[in-house]
C-alpha cells in the first residue's frame, strides 16, 4: 500500500469501478446502486471511478444521483477521465470537463486521468495539449490530482512518464494472468511505475470476470485452499504488490460488493501457498489459448460497430466453447445475434474501428472470423 501523504485520503486499498453497474431494462438500477454505494462507504471505503464512455454516459449520471446527491462531498473521492473520442482540439477539453462535472453533480474531481493511453492516442493528446490543459484545471481547482490510465507496452509508458513527470498516479491493467503476458506486460509496466516513483491504481484485477468462472481444473486448485471466492483471490493478488495504492473492482450486484468487501476490509496479502496456486491457475489459462477480452465494450459503446456486432459477447461465447465444449455455447451465440439488429460475426466488413479502440490490442477482425467458423458453419 502506497504510504505517501498524497494517498492518505484514500480509505483502504479497494475502489468502486463504475463501468459495470447493476442494470435493469437497459438502465442503471438506481435502487441497487444506492444500496451498493451505501455498503461500500459503510465498510470504510471512499473511492469511485468513472468515465464518460461507461454504460453510454449512464455511469456519470448515476454517480451524480446515487452518490453525489446523497453524500457530503468530503465523504467520497471521485475519479473521471478525458477520453479520446470526446474531443477534437484543445478548445473542446474545457467544455467537456465542465459537462462531466455537471453530469456527476460535483464541483471538482479528486483525480482526473488521461484515459486509456497508448502509443496511438497519446499523439492526439500531445497535439491537443491535453496534459497541459488538464494540469491547468488542477491549478484552478477543477481537479485535485492528475494522472493517466494506461493500456500499452512498458516502453510506451516509460516515454510518457519521462515526457510528463507531472503525472501523479498511473492506473494499469494488472492481474495474475496478465503478469507475464507478452501483449499486456503487466509486470514490466509496474516496474516502469516504480522506476518513476508513481503509485499505481489497478484496473481489471478479475480480467472482466474471466478470473471468476474458471476452467474446472483451475477452479479446483482455488477450492482446495479452503478460502475465499475466485474473485477475492484475484483482487488480493493485485493488492499484494507493494506499490499498489488501490485496486478497483467493477461490481454489478450486491453479492459481488459483499464478497469484495469481505476480502478487502481486513486485507491480508496472499501467502506463498496462495501465490503458488495463482501461478498454477495462470498456467491452466495459458494452455486454453483464450481470447483476452475484458468486456470493456469500448468497441461497441464508444465506437459503434456499423454492423451491430456484439463483439465482447461473441468472444465470451468462443472462450466458453473452448473451455467447456458443450452445446450451450452455440445456444448463447444464437441469442446474441437474435433480434435488435445485431449482426453475425460473418457480417464484419473489416473496417477496423473496433481494433483502434481496443485496450487489449486484439486482432478483432481475425478473431471474428474464428467465431464465424465455430458457430456459423
Amino acid at each position: 500500500m502506497q504510504e505517501s501523504k498524497f494517498f492518505q485520503e484514500i480509505h483502504g486499498n479497494f475502489g468502486f469501478g463504475c463501468m459495470r453497474l447493476p442494470m435493469k431494462e437497459g438502465k442503471v438500477d438506481y435502487d441497487e446502486f444506492c444500496r451498493m454505494a451505501d455498503a461500500f462507504i459503510d465498510a470504510g471505503f471512499n473511492y469511485f471511478d468513472t468515465a464518460h464512455g461507461y454504460i453510454g454516459g449512464q455511469s456519470e449520471t448515476a454517480i451524480g444521483d446515487c452518490v453525489s446527491k446523497r453524500y457530503d462531498r468530503g465523504k467520497f473521492l471521485l475519479t473521471n477521465k478525458l477520453t479520446e473520442p470526446y474531443f477534437r482540439s484543445q478548445e473542446d477539453i474545457r467544455p467537456f470537463i465542465e459537462q462531466q462535472l455537471g453530469w456527476c453533480q460535483v464541483d471538482y474531481f479528486d483525480f482526473y486521468l488521461m484515459h486509456a493511453q497508448d502509443k496511438n492516442n497519446y499523439e492526439k493528446f500531445k497535439r491537443c495539449k491535453a496534459y497541459e490543459t488538464a494540469y491547468r484545471f488542477k491549478e484552478e481547482g477543477l481537479i485535485r490530482h492528475f494522472g493517466i490510465s494506461f493500456h500499452d507496452k512498458a516502453k510506451v509508458l516509460d516515454m510518457i512518464l519521462t515526457e510528463h513527470p507531472e503525472v501523479e498516479i498511473v492506473q494499469i491493467q494488472f492481474n495474475y494472468v496478465d503478469y507475464e503476458d507478452a501483449s499486456v506486460e503487466a509486470r514490466k509496466v509496474l516496474e516502469v511505475c516504480e522506476k518513476h516513483g508513481k503509485p499505481v491504481i489497478v484496473m481489471e484485477p478479475v480480467k472482466g470476470g474471466s478470473l471468476v468462472h474458471l476452467p474446472k481444473e483451475a477452479d479446483q486448485i482455488l477450492r482446495d485452499l479452503n478460502g475465499g471466492s475466485n474473485a477475492s483471490y484475484a483482487i488480493r493478488y493485485a493488492a499484494s504488490f507493494p506499490n499498489m495504492a488501490m485496486v478497483l473492482s467493477g461490481m454489478s450486484d450486491m453479492a459481488q460488493m459483499q464478497d469484495n468487501i469481505s476480502a478487502m476490509q481486513d486485507f491480508k496479502p496472499l501467502s506463498e501457498k496462495e501465490m503458488d496456486a495463482m501461478r498454477q491457475v495462470c498456467g491452466i489459462f495459458k494452455s486454453q489459448n483464450l481470447i483476452s477480452c475484458t468486456s470493456c465494450r469500448y468497441c461497441i459503446d464508444e465506437n459503434e460497430c456499423p454492423k451491430g456486432i456484439r463483439i465482447p459477447d461473441m468472444f465470451a461465447s468462443l472462450n466458453a466453447h473452448e473451455t467447456f465444449h458443450n452445446w450451450n455455447t452455440g445456444y448463447y451465440y444464437s441469442n446474441i445475434i437474435t433480434g435488435n439488429g445485431h449482426g453475425k460475426a460473418s457480417d464484419c466488413i473489416k473496417c477496423g474501428k473496433c481494433e483502434k479502440v481496443c485496450p487489449q490490442h486484439l486482432p478483432i477482425r481475425d478473431l471474428l472470423t474464428n467465431v464465424a467458423k465455430t458457430f456459423e458453419s
